[in-house]
């Protein structure tokens, strides 16, 4: 059986964003600064955030976002890290173990 990898501080930026409540705490354009919601959609660059005046694409490399993890915990993450598809940042963690 496969062990399924949970979210948690450690691990968020390994994992796929996309259903996970998110708020932009910090940014270089001011306008997406205090943007909340559920994150709908991620691409490369981009995350889209389900608002409540509709959905916001949000530049993930000039951002900074508070995550709130299934289990409550909030998770601050600096989107330079987060750049890049989901199934990517999976291989970084992967081709870091050694055999």
């Amino acid at each position: 059986m496969k062990k399924e990898m949970r979210h948690s501080p450690r691990n968020i930026i390994y994992h796929e964003l996309t259903g996970l409540y998110a708020k932009v705490i910090d940014s270089a354009t001011q306008t997406y600064i205090g943007l909340e919601g559920k994150v709908v959609n991620e691409t490369y660059n981009t995350l889209v955030i389900q608002t409540e005046k509709g959905e916001k694409k949000i530049l993930k490399h000039i951002s900074k976002f508070m995550f709130t993890l299934p289990s409550g915990l909030k998770v601050i993450v600096d989107g330079s890290r987060i750049v890049g598809r989901p199934e990517e940042r999976l291989k970084k963690i992967v081709s870091r173990k050694r055999w």
